[in-house]
């Protein structure tokens, strides 16, 4: 089935760009200019992405994100923002977002980027439900559980716990998880920080002082169930 997108950007040259990189690219789009109508649009159909222009008339970006996420929705977001400053792409990744790519963007890896994105999501949803300690992954509604109680997850938190789940107790360096995660060899320290700290403050009793998911000094992370 072909994967399908939805565009929230309000510069009519760019969502117009954005359309055609992803239609060429096999990925169905339907694009909007209003926060507010992207959340319309995704309480009335699926989708497998979001792309997601910070700078919007009324409802802004962030608050998109804020929102989906509130209301426990896993869509994938991708930020695609004219804001390069490393706070904005922190906080974007903070409240929720998946990836966070720059404009003026190279066609080709946006693209690129959007079906690794798509794929790593849907893959993390093969399979049994997993169990561990007192955690339990549903495969198929990518829902997470600890003692019976649901802990809402992003798409990436998702992939990242998935991955811990997979292999309990093993030490997974940050260039190993950015690589397994996102895809790249270049690795972003500030964004494994930021999801490793999310995920601590969703699955520990007290995230200051972690059980599960442990800090190997010099050596990266690793999952104690």
């Amino acid at each position: 089935m072909q994967p399908k997108a939805l565009i929230v950007e309000d510069d009519d040259a760019v969502r117009n760009t954005l359309t055609k990189v992803l239609t060429s690219s096999g990925i169905q789009s339907i694009a909007t200019a209003s926060g507010q109508k992207a959340l319309e649009a995704i309480e009335r159909d699926a989708f497998d992405v979001l792309l997601l222009d910070i700078n919007l008339d009324g409802m802004d970006g962030f608050e998109v994100i804020r929102t989906l996420r509130s209301q426990g929705s896993r869509i994938p977001v991708m930020v695609v923002s004219g804001r390069t400053e490393d706070v904005d792409m922190l906080y974007g990744l903070e409240i929720g977002a998946d990836d966070y790519i720059t404009k003026p963007f190279n066609p080709v890896t946006l693209a690129a980027k959007v079906k690794s994105l798509i794929r790593r999501c849907q893959n993390s949803g093969a399979g049994a439900p997993i169990e561990a300690g007192p955690f339990r992954f549903d495969n198929e509604t990518l829902k997470l559980f600890k003692n019976g109680v649901e802990l809402s997850l992003s798409a990436k938190e998702s992939a990242i716990m998935k991955l811990f789940l997979d292999n309990p107790n093993r030490i997974f360096s940050k260039s190993s998880l950015y690589d397994l995660i996102w895809g790249s060899n270049t690795t972003d320290d500030n964004a494994i920080v930021v999801y490793i700290n999310r995920l601590r403050n969703k699955i520990e009793t007290d995230p200051s002082h972690p059980v599960h998911i442990q800090t190997v000094r010099g050596l990266g992370y690793r999952f104690v169930p």
